[in-house]
């Protein structure tokens, strides 16, 4: 169960008080106790003599600045009465926790950050301005209040990010939004960038390509990416976002069961969300019967992101979810039919041993592994880090798939790179790896026109950073002979620049 939090509607931060944000279960319907005692659980490891695991508390090689005193989360109560009962101490990881802590809506994460953050975090790569513990934890705080997502992120890619030099981690960048990074979005983006909504015949059913539909059965994933491009659905409402959320119902999900029995040019069907990991396995057993039984369906991929976040579960022979998933595995391949799990890893540092085991026992087991890559600024926008990965993958079996264009959403203008970027990646790279295992490198177009060969543009002005396509097999509400564009960040637009040291944004 990971670690999340989203902001309580209508909170501020002022200077080095943190307000208090609110904790979210997992699930849905999860238990906030349940969530917070694997919170606790990993914090109390952290406070552990395991010092392999504990980051120095300082930087021998930065200016160090007089330490500040730490930075105090704001209680929720400014009294508390005599005599209380302080029950939560039962919990052996929560003995020490104050009933002011305990009430703070924050305090796992706050405790969490404070553990692991050396006394000065490096701002920019040349080292020479650094931020204090506290600072950085301000900057976090203030982030998840802009961020169109919550923060939820597991253990075990917690446990992936180098928390001496946060800011410039990879991880961290794709699940922890930073304020002082974020810059103004583009003008021409939209929320549901890809038009989803509108080309859902029914709730939670994507149906824009002849033979192929997205089923959206869930709106909840095991972490929640910065950069997600369902975040008009997925997640918890935040400051910034209302969602139109698809929790799991019966009635909305037959609704999109009876509609792909209904359109016998679909053969093909995407179970995404949210996420399949957070499906209870009855469902996702339920959800690829459905599907194996209807005559019209030739294939389905279940689409999840918990290979790259929590792949242990893979290797837990008591979790039910694996069962099922090899089960569906089996169960399609006796009735002729192709099952598939796509998921998505975005760079070489979300890969360890435990994936290599996980990787190797989907193998065995005859379970198909796709992985579906997002191309982010800073994290995978250069060759020797986009190879590793694709190599990477390609050794622990799972098959590289696609390279997405990061998509035009809201707050993650400072993620996104030019389309040149993904050209040149694709030129370079081509030919260094086997053909089979060498991904396509796409733009799912803006407006609904699906997914298109960056490099099949009808035209790309590298000046104004526009670039337009067609999409001629996918029709309906107007879309024939419909050109659509894709705008590069205005910051990335060719100027003239001095060099010299990168920022920390």
């Amino acid at each position: 169960m990971p670690l999340s939090v989203i902001p309580r509607r209508g909170t501020l931060l002022h200077g080095p008080r943190i307000a208090a944000f609110k904790l979210v279960s997992a699930r849905l319907v999860g238990s906030v106790p349940r969530l917070q005692a694997r919170v606790a659980d990993l914090n109390n490891a952290i406070d552990s003599n395991n010092t392999n695991s504990i980051p120095p508390s300082t930087f021998n090689s930065m200016p160090i600045r007089e330490a500040r005193p730490p930075t105090m989360v704001r209680p929720v109560v400014t009294a508390l009465p005599q005599n209380r009962d302080e029950f939560w101490r039962k919990v052996p990881v929560w003995r020490d926790v104050s009933a002011r802590e305990f009430l703070s809506h924050a305090w796992s994460l706050y405790k969490f950050l404070h553990a692991v953050l050396p006394d000065e975090v490096p701002y920019d790569k040349c080292s020479s301005r650094t931020q204090t513990r506290d600072e950085f934890i301000q900057d976090v705080f203030e982030g998840i209040t802009a961020a169109t997502m919550s923060v939820r992120m597991t253990p075990y890619i917690l446990s992936r990010i180098n928390w001496r030099d946060p800011r410039h981690d990879p991880i961290v960048r794709q699940f922890l939004p930073l304020k002082s990074r974020m810059i103004p979005d583009h003008p021409e983006l939209t929320l549901d960038s890809l038009h989803e909504e509108a080309d859902s015949p029914v709730k939670g059913l994507v149906h824009r390509y002849p033979d192929k539909a997205l089923f959206l059965p869930t709106s909840v994933c095991p972490t929640y990416c910065t950069f997600c491009t369902r975040s008009y659905a997925v997640g918890a409402d935040t400051e910034t976002v209302h969602k139109a959320s698809l929790k799991p119902g019966r009635r909305r999900w037959e609704e999109a069961f009876a509609y792909m029995a209904s359109q016998p040019q679909l053969q093909d069907i995407v179970v995404s969300g949210g996420d399949a990991y957070y499906l209870q396995p009855n469902q996702l057993q339920e959800i690829g019967e459905r599907l194996i039984a209807m005559p019209n369906i030739q294939r389905f991929r279940l689409a999840s992101k918990g290979l790259a976040v929590a792949p242990g579960r893979v290797l837990d022979d008591a979790d039910g979810w694996i069962d099922a998933l090899i089960g569906l595995a089996r169960k399609a391949r006796r009735a002729g039919k192709a099952m598939a799990w796509h998921t998505h890893f975005n760079h070489p540092n979300e890969i360890s041993w435990v994936t290599e085991a996980a990787g190797q026992r989907l193998f065995e087991e005859g379970v198909m592994v796709r992985n579906q890559s997002v191309l982010l600024r800073g994290v995978n926008d250069d060759v020797e880090t986009m190879a590793a990965l694709i190599r990477g993958l390609a050794d622990n079996k799972i098959f590289p798939y696609y390279v997405y264009q990061c998509d035009m959403v809201k707050s993650v203008e400072h993620l996104r790179t030019p389309l040149q970027t993904i050209l040149d990646l694709e030129a370079r790279i081509r030919g260094s790896i086997a053909g089979f295992m060498m991904p396509s490198f796409v733009v799912d177009l803006p407006g609904g026109g699906g997914k298109r060969l960056a490099c099949s543009f009808e035209s790309y002005d590298r000046a104004t950073g526009v670039s337009q396509y067609t999409a001629p097999a996918v029709t309906g509400r107007d879309k024939e002979n419909k050109v659509y564009k894709y705008y590069d960040p205005v910051d990335l637009l060719p100027k003239d620049t001095d060099g010299g040291c990168v920022d920390g944004g």
